[in-house]
């Protein structure tokens, strides 16, 4: 019964912060970022970011399998 509980409470958690986000977009602050080119910036950043993490776990995950085989 508490997973259910629990399953229920975080639908409705993620479905509460979806909301929240779509309140708080603001169509000419994006179309001033798309006019200046700093849209491209914060692309590049977040890709970078993403890029960066998996490569991050893909070596945690060979060293773990490393260490999995000498055991």
């Amino acid at each position: 019964m508490s997973k259910k509980i629990f399953s229920l409470l975080v639908m409705i958690c993620s479905f509460l912060i979806t909301t929240n986000t779509f309140a708080q977009t603001n169509a000419t602050e994006e179309s001033i970022m798309r006019s200046n080119g700093k849209i491209y910036v914060v692309m590049a950043v977040c890709i970078t970011i993403l890029v960066g993490l998996i490569l991050y776990l893909i070596t945690i995950d060979r060293k773990v399998g490393k260490i999995e085989d000498r055991n």
